[in-house]
C-alpha cells in the first residue's frame, strides 16, 4: 500500500497515531496530551525542517507527555498521547482553524505546510486527527456509567519565550464556563508560595483554539481543567518528576470531591453524559 494513498499517510511499519492506556477498573479520570511528540510520518519527510526545529516548541509540547504519565500511572487513571507532531495537524485546533496545518510558527516556516491542498489535508486528518479524537471519546464512553462520569484533564507545556515576549508563570490552568476543577486546582496550587500560577494565562480556555476539552469534556458536562507548565522547569527528568508531584500534590485533595463524577451535576447539562 502506497503511503500517500487514500487509505493512510502512515507506512504499515509505523507506530499508531496515539498511544492509549486504558486501566478499566482504574480511577475514572482521563489525561490527554496532544502535543506529546515531535514524529512526521516518514512521507511527509520531516515537512522541509532540520531536526532541530522538530525538537524545539513548535514541533511539540515539551516535557508534557512525561508529566502526563507519571500522573496518569501515579492515579490509576487513563489516558491518550498523540503520537505525531502538531505540525503535521494540530489535534487541539479544528480543522478549519488557520492553525490546524501551521506555515509558519513562531517565525519559522514550515516548508511541508506551505500551499498544503485539501487532499494533504484530508489525508493528515484520516491518518492522526480522527483517529486520535475517535479513542478520546471511545475512552469517555467506556469510564462514564449511570452513576458516574470521569474528570477530564488536558496537559500541556508552553515556551518560556514567545514573539520576544517573556511569560513568566510557571503553570497555568485553562477554563472556561465550568469553575469547578480549575477553581479548586488554583487554590491549592496557590498554597504554594514558590511558584507563580496562572489563572487562563498563557492561552485561555476561553479561546476557541482550545479544541480537545471544547470538543469532548464541555459538550458533556465532564469536570475538566487544561494545565500549562513552562517548558524549562521539564525539560529533563528530575523536572518533569517534581512538576508530576506538584500537580499530583494538588490533584489529591480536590479530586476526592465527590460531585465532580456526579452525572447529575454535570455542568450545563444537568444529566448525564
Amino acid at each position: 500500500m502506497s503511503p500517500m494513498s487514500s487509505h493512510s499517510l502512515l507506512d504499515e511499519d509505523e507506530p499508531a497515531p496515539f498511544e492509549l492506556i486504558d486501566r478499566p477498573e482504574g480511577k475514572p479520570l482521563i489525561f490527554v496530551c496532544d502535543h506529546a511528540a515531535n514524529r512526521i510520518p516518514r512521507a511527509l519527510d520531516s515537512l522541509g525542517l532540520e531536526q532541530r526545529y522538530l525538537d524545539d516548541h513548535i514541533g511539540w509540547d515539551i516535557g508534557a507527555a512525561a508529566v502526563a504519565r507519571r500522573l496518569i500511572d501515579w492515579f490509576d487513571a487513563s489516558g491518550v498521547l498523540a503520537v505525531y507532531s502538531r505540525l503535521v495537524v494540530d489535534l487541539n485546533r479544528a480543522l478549519h482553524h488557520a492553525g490546524a496545518f501551521p506555515a509558519l510558527t513562531d517565525g519559522v516556516l514550515v516548508p511541508g505546510n506551505v500551499n498544503l491542498s485539501m487532499e494533504g489535508k484530508g489525508a493528515r486528518a484520516q491518518a492522526l486527527y480522527h483517529p486520535y479524537h475517535h479513542v478520546v471519546r471511545q475512552l469517555i464512553t467506556r469510564k462514564t456509567h449511570p452513576q458516574l462520569a470521569p474528570v477530564f484533564v488536558g496537559i500541556h507545556s508552553f515556551t518560556p519565550r514567545l514573539f520576544g515576549i517573556e511569560r513568566p508563570w510557571h503553570v497555568g490552568l485553562l477554563w472556561d464556563k465550568d469553575p469547578r476543577l480549575p477553581l479548586a486546582m488554583l487554590s491549592a496550587l496557590r498554597a504554594e508560595r514558590d511558584i507563580i500560577v496562572a489563572d487562563n494565562e498563557p492561552y485561555s480556555g476561553r479561546h476557541p483554539a482550545d479544541f480537545t476539552i471544547d470538543h469532548h469534556a464541555e459538550p458533556l458536562g465532564l469536570a475538566h481543567v487544561g494545565i500549562e507548565i513552562r517548558q524549562d522547569l521539564i525539560r529533563d527528568e528530575l523536572g518533569q518528576e517534581r512538576w508530576a508531584e506538584r500537580l499530583a500534590e494538588a490533584f489529591r485533595s480536590v479530586l476526592a470531591d465527590a460531585a465532580l463524577y456526579d452525572p447529575a451535576l454535570s455542568w450545563l447539562r444537568g444529566g448525564r453524559p
